[in-house]
């Protein structure tokens, strides 16, 4: 089933939201190698705490983007493509009514 425009446009707010700021962007980077990882992990190369991985992780959560799961007594985090995808599909779109709207106004004024 295919989701609303507006329901689309909401996840997307989300997405670009979230992915609105270099930390969080840094984290996408490192679970983008494909192995699950703890906030311990993604914390070891870094200057932040443990408190504050953890807030941006919620955040990106919360748009879609990362899954936590348990094991044992860690949350291991993924990265989930599908809503970047959404994302970079959504700008697309974007681009190509940019790219037909210019290419109209340029024959425009080669007409003139």
């Amino acid at each position: 089933m295919r989701r609303s425009a507006a329901a689309a446009v909401r996840t997307g707010a989300a997405v670009f939201a979230a992915l609105g700021d270099e930390t969080r962007l840094q984290l996408i980077g490192r679970l983008a190698a494909g192995s699950p990882q703890s906030i311990s992990r993604l914390t070891a190369t870094t200057r932040l705490t443990r408190q504050a991985v953890t807030k941006h992780l919620r955040v990106l959560e919360g748009a879609g983007v990362v899954r936590a799961t348990r094991s044992g007594r860690e949350s291991l985090f993924t990265l989930d493509p599908g809503p970047i995808d959404e994302a970079r599909d959504y700008l697309a779109q974007v681009s190509r009514h940019w790219d037909h709207a210019l290419a109209r106004l340029r024959a425009m004024v080669e007409r003139a």
